[in-house]
């Protein structure tokens, strides 16, 4: 393939990447827009988000079986003109159900294009020029979440949420075109679809992230609900083992699992991911709900963020064959770490510098951590394995941000109550003279006082819940650390594929 013909490929790849993966949250800020305009309740609504996590999920795996069976360039063209399709759906929608399955649909045709586009990235790029590529596609990959909120606030702001959907239609129609003319079809040996793989793995992706994502709402294990649904995903996920171990032909290929290097760093991404996307999770209705900025503001507060990862990509493609990797993913999260030791000592004046710096080097050290991680995920694996690789990567990348965001949203949940308890008590005559009837009379109503009191309490015992999120978040990622012991350094190549490696 031609320089010039690999990079139109690449920007073609990466714009429908991009488009992919800033819909995984640029229609949160929309919600309450949504909400009226379709007549749904709080409940209810929540089902725009959930409907396309959990067909995402279940559809990922099937990748590889997908491409062996129609081809790569056709699924990969297919997978962008469905998504813009069902994205103009979603645009259209004038009620809720209808809403939810534009929703699916476009989660469906998603879940094929972020691991089709990272395996055409590693296929189109020489070794030599391997890093490069997973630069650019770590970049828009990690990016894209970030951007989300920001394009969804500014696009619902200036013109309608339905453009939060529109807007991937032009995007959508020249990528297919430009990918069907650009890309060159690759055979594989075709293989039996493992049905009974893929529903036992479609319940348990199914319940565990429904679960996850209406832990909060029911709260959690006190619900019927939320027990029966982590049941059925242990259940069918146990079933999926036992099955994927006795098949001739299982859904996931087991040659993945014999790569050392592919399941540290499954690993890694997955204890990653759930620090980054949870971390986004909190920052963004932190700075809004507490600090009172708008959306547009709080976009600028957490761009440095996308900035610093930038940077450290663009630093990490460089120093990627100069530098062991193992370095350079320790010294990532040490810094991922020390930025949410920085955000676990904000207060309610902080100003727009201090989110800017600790934005800047949490960016700095993702952007660190991830390129190194691509690399050696697919250093070793086997050319033939790529595409089921990218989608395992992908799926990999998808439950731990969706871990992560539970998890921190539960201890955010739990940790306001258990603060507005503890500020509660201190709430006394003696503390606060204002709030005794005697001093009330001929002033404002004691209730309206009481109110205003209880406000501040709130507000105080939200923002030491986000405090305490983010020192958790802080520990976790100090636990993988220790981690790269279990890594090799570099070592011999790959017989099939000479790629840049780490063995």
């Amino acid at each position: 393939m031609s320089s010039g013909r690999r990079t139109l490929l690449s920007i073609t790849v990466m714009v429908a990447t991009l488009m992919q993966v800033l819909d995984t949250t640029i229609a949160n800020v929309a919600l309450p827009h949504m909400q009226a305009a379709l007549g749904a309740s709080q409940d209810t609504i929540a089902w725009v988000l959930t409907s396309y996590i959990v067909a995402s999920a279940i559809a990922t795996p099937v990748t590889g079986w997908l491409e062996s069976r129609f081809g790569r360039r056709r699924l990969f063209a297919v997978a962008i003109a469905g998504f813009t399709i069902s994205s103009a759906m979603c645009g259209l929608s004038v009620s809720l159900g209808m809403m939810v399955l534009s929703r699916a649909l476009q989660g469906v045709f998603g879940a094929f294009i972020s691991p089709l586009s990272q395996a055409v990235m590693l296929d189109s790029y020489p070794p030599e020029k391997r890093a490069e590529a997973m630069m650019i596609w770590g970049m828009g990959i990690m990016i894209g979440p970030i951007m989300g909120p920001v394009l969804g606030g500014w696009l619902t702001d200036s013109f309608n949420w339905r453009w939060v959907f529109f807007i991937n239609v032009p995007f959508g129609i020249v990528c297919t075109a430009g990918l069907w003319l650009l890309m060159d079809e690759q055979g594989l040996p075709k293989r039996r679809f493992d049905m009974t793989g893929f529903l036992l793995l479609a319940v348990a992706l199914a319940a565990f992230q429904i679960m996850l994502d209406r832990g909060t709402q029911q709260d959690w294990f006190d619900s019927v609900e939320i027990i029966a649904e982590t049941g059925i995903a242990i259940a069918a996920f146990w079933m999926f083992l036992v099955h994927a171990a006795t098949s001739r032909n299982p859904l996931i290929a087991p040659g993945l699992f014999r790569d050392r290097n592919f399941v540290i760093a499954n690993v890694y991404l997955f204890l990653v991911m759930g620090t980054s996307m949870a971390g986004s999770a909190l920052l963004a209705p932190m700075i809004q709900n507490l600090l009172g900025y708008d959306t547009m503001q709080a976009g600028i507060a957490m761009a440095p963020r996308g900035a610093g990862m930038m940077v450290a990509m663009m630093a990490g493609g460089r120093l990627s064959g100069k530098v062991d990797s193992r370095i350079l993913i320790m010294s990532g999260l040490v810094l991922v770490a020390f930025s949410l030791h920085m955000q676990s000592r904000f207060s309610l004046d902080i100003g727009w510098h201090e989110l800017a710096w600790s934005g800047i080097v949490q960016g700095f050290g993702m952007g660190l951590v991830v390129l190194p991680l691509n690399l050696l995920a697919f250093a070793t694996l086997s050319p033939a394995l790529r595409t089921d690789g990218t989608s395992f990567y992908s799926l990999s990348r998808n439950i731990g941000g969706s871990i992560g965001i539970s998890v921190a949203s539960a201890m955010l949940a739990r940790n306001t109550q258990v603060s507005h308890s503890d500020l509660s008590v201190h709430m006394t005559d003696q503390v606060l003279p204002l709030l005794s009837p005697s001093v009330v009379q001929g002033m404002a109503p004691t209730g309206m006082l009481s109110a205003m009191a209880d406000l501040e309490v709130n507000r105080q015992a939200l923002m030491i819940a986000y405090l305490d999120d983010f020192y958790l978040m802080m520990w976790a990622t100090m636990i993988a650390v220790p981690l790269i012991i279990f890594m090799r350094g570099a070592g011999k190549k790959n017989s099939e594929d000479t790629p840049m490696v780490m063995e």
